[in-house]
């Protein structure tokens, strides 16, 4: 009994270059590509999705094994789609930071900073308790799963092989970045309009009270005001974090959301 092993290296490089995508992708998602979490696992995962991905798109990878260059370019290819893909999802949580560095400096919290842990940095508190609970709601919502919907439907959108074109790159991350400062500022417009009005009413009591330690009264009343604000329009506010994440997802699947 012979058995044809003729395929066995087109598959592998068909295997590398979907892993290459893929790979490139998880790096860099919400959740997934924090730097807290061991690069075995990442691996690990991008690996599970590449075997689901290689059986459905396998034929969509012409592959001379003739050469090496042109599968070298076909991985940068590859590599700089995934890395598009992946870091179209990440900005949806500078929304959030954005939101939370609007958020504390109307509480007076802008000063109280604590590690990001899905960025491995310093960040403002009330910031890296939006983005927190926006990772944890993405993954209780199942909103992950339009990642891999997304992912799968990337090879109608970005085939491989065809050149991708540097003017589309740009404009979709234009459309993001833009799209996250504007839901940044639209999450934080509560707190815009009470910092607003906590502020001139401060300002009418000092002028009626001279004799009155405004600022001592001022900033604990402001820090207490505003979490009750926070506790009041939270669950609003996530909402409307999930609803754009889902449209931001439904960008990269133009065929299942028409």
């Amino acid at each position: 009994m012979r058995i044809d092993v003729s395929l066995l290296p087109a598959l592998a490089a068909s295997f590398m270059l979907v892993f290459a995508r893929v790979g490139a992708m998880v790096m860099l998602l919400p959740g997934l590509g924090e730097t807290n979490i061991p690069t075995r696992i990442k691996l690990s995962i991008a690996l599970l999705l590449t075997m689901i991905i290689l059986p459905l798109h396998r034929n969509a990878y012409q592959v001379d094994m003739g050469s090496l260059a042109p599968l070298l370019v076909l991985m940068l290819h590859e590599i700089a789609i995934g890395i598009v893909l992946g870091a179209t999802a990440r900005v949806t949580l500078s929304a959030l930071q954005v939101a939370g560095a609007v958020i504390a400096q109307q509480m007076g919290l802008g000063f109280v900073t604590s590690v990001d842990p899905t960025q491995g940095q310093q960040g403002v508190l009330v910031g890296n308790f939006l983005t927190m609970l926006g990772v944890t709601l993405l993954f209780a919502t199942d909103s992950h799963h339009l990642v891999i919907a997304a992912l799968n439907d990337s090879y109608t959108i970005f085939s491989p092989g065809e050149t991708v074109s540097s003017g589309d790159v740009a404009a979709l991350a234009t459309r993001a970045f833009a799209a996250a400062f504007r839901l940044g500022l639209q999450l934080s417009g509560p707190f815009l309009v009470f910092g607003l009005v906590f502020n001139i009413g401060l300002g009418v009591l000092a002028r009626l009270m001279p004799q009155m330690q405004v600022y001592f009264v001022g900033v604990p009343l402001s820090i207490f005001a505003g979490f009750l604000v926070l506790a009041v329009v939270l669950t609003a506010m996530m909402g409307t974090y999930l609803d754009y994440f889902i449209g931001v997802m439904h960008q990269l699947m133009p065929l299942r959301s028409r």
